[in-house]
């Protein structure tokens, strides 16, 4: 439902003031910040649903901005900016960022994206089942929280979406593709590389948590949540 607050982060007043207008008529209440000092200030004091976060901005850059709001929560932060290459996007996506959009960017693919993202925050359907356990693992949709061997492990929304679709259906491989497709639920306009960026933190959060389970990679076709029998 909307109502949520969503605070837009640019430097270019133009692009905040056009996310600001298709988000106004959404019915989302938005906070503008042309900065990253400023953004960060709004964070602590609004607590925004979601943050659009551009990278190239005065003060504090929009990868810091994005590394202190993962180290306080998991609020999901889509990067807005203009760098396209692969480098970027993967530092984006290791620091934690849900998702990435290169600018020029479409508004309305903007919205569906934050759309999206909060659906699945809210009420996240892949799967009627919503906690998921196996040895010394525990993936709790309902609370949005990952145990890894009965502690709780930090892990932004889309690892834990990821993971619990993958334990959903043990020892069947799913090609990248198919997980942009059935995890992200909606038309991806990046690359599969994606994929291998969350299986990489994933698997470093799950390091020697269980002999009975593991995330395996596939060759040449993708990745699987392989159960021993």
């Amino acid at each position: 439902m909307p109502n949520e607050k969503i605070l837009i982060v640019d430097d270019d007043k133009n692009i905040c003031e056009l996310l600001r207008l298709y988000l106004d008529k959404e019915g989302y209440k938005t906070f503008l910040a042309y900065d990253g000092e400023t953004a960060l200030n709004l964070f602590k004091t609004e607590h925004p649903a979601i943050v659009l976060l551009d990278v190239m901005m005065p003060k504090i850059d929009g990868w810091e901005v994005c590394r202190r709001i993962r180290a306080t929560g998991d609020t999901p932060v889509i990067m807005l900016t203009a760098k396209g290459e692969t480098f970027d996007k993967v530092l984006g996506l290791e620091l934690g960022a849900d998702d990435y959009v290169v600018k020029p960017f479409d508004s309305k693919e903007v919205v569906a994206r934050i759309k999206a993202v909060l659906r699945r925050c809210g009420n996240f359907d892949i799967n009627d089942e919503k906690v998921i356990q196996f040895d010394n693992l525990s993936v709790d949709l309902s609370r949005y929280e990952l145990k890894v061997k009965g502690q709780v492990v930090e892990a932004p929304p889309k690892e834990l979406e990821l993971l619990h679709y993958l334990a959903a259906h043990p020892n069947r491989v799913f090609t990248r593709d198919q997980l942009l497709d059935e995890v992200w639920g909606f038309e991806y306009y990046g690359d599969s590389r994606t994929i291998d960026v969350h299986i990489k933190r994933l698997r470093e959060k799950l390091e020697d948590a269980s002999e009975k389970w593991s995330l395996k990679t596939v060759w040449g076709v993708g990745y699987k949540f392989e159960v021993k029998e």
